[in-house]
């Protein structure tokens, strides 16, 4: 192999490489909802561990949550937030907010999730304010009701959100199209 060839397939590889890398280094935001620490009780001793929560999202739509385990708070935390990256869900968004109001639950703890007027901000306090922030949700009403639990809480949310459905969706399930269905106008 002459080095001109050598040449133009190591730059090939590089910006092989660079594209992979680019689609890779996307924009997430991350929320570390908690961390508790675990002891097990053993002949020798106290042997401590730890569990993270972590929201993660792209701020567009797409949304995820894991828990990572580890002998040390960083571990947890860098395991958890990959997991959340790779377990993303996308949800529909109307705007900077919900396209309608839906209640999710999950074990006590039930969620509503209602849309605002713009400007209206985020309403929500805890698992929810991240989870929101994360979808990248700017304007929105939610309350929280039974469990106070991180965990329930976020899950019961995006429960909730799993029952939104696009306007496109929606008219498709209905054989209709988009105007038709918010005009309703009749199929004739």
């Amino acid at each position: 192999m002459t080095v001109t060839k050598q040449k133009n397939l190591y730059k090939e590889e590089k910006n092989r490489d660079q594209l992979v890398n680019n689609n890779k280094e996307k924009n997430f935001i991350d929320f570390v909802i908690n961390v508790r620490r675990v002891v097990k009780v053993t002949k020798g001793g106290k042997r401590f561990a730890f569990s993270a929560f972590v929201v993660s999202g792209d701020g567009q739509g797409k949304v995820g949550f894991a828990l990572g385990k580890s002998r040390e708070v960083s571990l947890a935390i860098a395991k958890a937030t990959s997991r959340a990256r790779k377990d993303m869900v996308f949800f529909p968004l109307r705007g900077a907010t919900v396209p309608y109001a839906v209640v999710g639950t999950h074990g006590a703890c039930k969620v509503l999730v209602r849309p605002a007027s713009k400007g209206t901000g985020n309403i929500a306090g805890g698992a929810v304010r991240a989870i929101m922030r994360a979808l990248g949700v700017h304007d929105v009403l939610t309350k929280a009701f039974g469990s106070s639990n991180g965990q329930n809480v976020a899950k019961a949310t995006l429960n909730a959100l799993a029952k939104l459905r696009s306007a496109v969706h929606m008219a498709k399930m209905r054989d209709m199209k988009v105007k038709q269905m918010i005009k309703g106008e009749d199929n004739v």
